[in-house]
């Protein structure tokens, strides 16, 4: 059996955290300048490294039955979820009928629609586009272009599909040793120094809309020209691609107690919203809770999600398989 990366297992824990704190600060991101800032700041790279490491672990998508096992993969769990979102807005939202829709993915369930698009376009692009500097720039531009579209952009995640797709297929392309650099002390301190003026930039600038790290709204309904639109679509690029250098510079590769939790990032992405969600309807939370609080929540959240425990009771529901408990009964038999 190949040996597991313990670096690529830590970098999806952090960035697993991460997507937790985000939805943990989301209801106070106007309440304070700190938290907004905080909040810009890891908006700026954490789903796009997210994504970019998902294309590095795409590369055999050219092997027979690989689309096949992806869809069950991501389908199947986004069915599940759908519907169990559904239930539990329904019964905490008071409201008279469940509805469910299997276009408009439930919160953050945009992410399973859009890696199995995401995918798909790979295998166009491998098959089609053999160059891959022409494959990248077709990619960029249509996620430019795909924020000058009147429709919806939320139905079947397209919006995000298209803007988020150029970081699934330069991570695909990507190879381990053009990572080298980055741990380079001066590469380090310079996009730590990057990170630290972004962060004091959307500090003193607290009216930018969130929304544009979203990439699923278009640029109309963001109030802005077609020209400005993709202008700034592009600046959002330029730093996206900087912030995922610096993250991906700083995580470290020793293995730590919590490294093999970090294959377990699909529960934590998918169970985590009953918990966030539930603590947006609490009335005592109204408030903003202290850095430190949401910290710790993130922390103890991330853990007990991402935990063996978890990951063996939730196993069929995931990766329809059997509970993890019983796979290693059977293989005392």
């Amino acid at each position: 059996m190949k040996k597991r990366d313990d670096y690529f297992d830590n970098v999806r824990f952090f960035l697993i955290f991460l997507v937790v704190f985000g939805h943990l600060m989301r209801p106070y991101v106007y309440d304070s300048p700190l938290i907004y800032s905080l909040y810009m700041t890891i908006y700026s790279f954490h789903m796009p490294a997210f994504i970019f490491i998902s294309g590095f672990f795409a590369k055999g998508i050219m092997r027979q039955g690989y689309l096949k096992k992806t869809a069950g993969k991501l389908l199947v769990p986004f069915v599940i979820f759908q519907i169990a979102y559904s239930i539990f807005y329904f019964w905490i939202d008071h409201e008279e009928a469940p509805s469910v829709s299997l276009l408009i993915p439930e919160w953050s369930l945009w992410f399973l629609i859009s890696l199995f698009f995401w995918n798909v376009f790979l295998f166009i692009v491998v098959k089609w586009l053999k160059r891959p500097f022409l494959a990248l720039a077709v990619s960029v531009a249509a996620g430019l272009l795909i924020g000058l579209m009147s429709d919806s952009l939320t139905i079947l995640s397209v919006g995000r599909t298209f803007v988020f797709f150029p970081f699934f297929l330069a991570g695909y392309y990507a190879k381990k040793e053009w990572l080298q650099p980055l741990f380079r002390a001066s590469s380090r301190l310079l996009l730590l120094l990057f990170a630290a003026g972004l962060f004091v930039y959307y500090h003193a600038n607290t009216d930018i809309q969130i929304e544009w790290t979203f990439g699923s709204i278009s640029y109309a309904e963001l109030g802005a020209q077609p020209l400005t639109g993709v202008l700034v679509r592009i600046l959002m690029y330029i730093i996206n691609v900087i912030m995922i250098a610096f993250v991906l510079s700083i995580v470290p590769k020793k293995t730590f107690f919590f490294t093999p939790w970090g294959r377990h990032t699909l529960y934590v992405y998918l169970l985590h919203g009953f918990f966030v969600q539930s603590s947006r309807r609490v009335d005592t939370l109204e408030l903003p809770p202290s850095l430190f609080v949401l910290l710790a929540a993130a922390a103890g959240l991330t853990l007990l999600l991402s935990s063996p425990l978890t990951a063996a009771l939730f196993r069929p529901f995931l990766e329809q398989k059997r509970p993890g408990f019983l796979l290693k009964k059977e293989n005392k038999l």
